[in-house]
């Protein structure tokens, strides 16, 4: 936690990097596995988030649908440009809201569709979401829920690692591989 007090401290917006110690693991189990467990993975830690930002914004859809053309994207139903549009508008969200953790979560919702296009975003989640996490609780009580959170990480990548990716449809340019 010295690195989050430091930023902390300097006002930086994001308060872990790719770099973090915690999620040292979490990343090369990411950059080192299938591409679509990858997706997965992404597509499902962020449910949370979104619905917590359902509960806090009623009528505000912008996270939601990010996540859904995400996946319709994903799929092969819908191509890039519309999901780059629903992304963007979920980033979009963070910069109209003034609370910082909720603006995190939409960053991270926003990360984690991206990784459709590429499993680089895929480590943007938990850096947007466990900063959420430390401005909400503050940094002296955020470590039960960040440790909690990097364990849920773990333990979602393993299922979709261990389920596989057979049997679902995909996009032909993540059918590739």
């Amino acid at each position: 936690m010295d690195e989050v007090r430091e930023k902390l401290r300097r006002g930086n917006e994001i308060l872990f990097s790719k770099n973090s110690a915690c999620l040292a693991g979490l990343r090369a189990a990411l950059e080192g596995g299938e591409r679509r467990v990858a997706v997965l993975w992404a597509l499902d830690v962020s449910s949370q988030a979104v619905e917590s930002l359902e509960e806090r914004y009623p009528g505000e859809s912008r996270p939601r649908e990010a996540l859904e053309t995400a996946r319709l994207w994903a799929a092969g139903r819908v191509k890039m440009p519309a999901a780059r549009q629903a992304i963007l508008s979920c980033h979009g969200l963070a910069k109209e809201l003034d609370d910082p953790a909720d603006a995190a979560l939409c960053h991270a919702v926003a990360q984690s569709c991206s990784t459709v296009h590429t499993p680089l975003h895929a480590i943007g989640f938990p850096l947007y979401e466990l900063t959420a996490l430390v401005r909400r609780y503050g940094p002296d009580n955020c470590r039960e829920p960040v440790e909690s959170r990097l364990t849920d990480y773990r333990q979602r990548l393993a299922f979709w690692a261990e389920r596989g990716t057979d049997g679902l449809n995909w996009a032909a340019f993540l059918r590739k591989g």
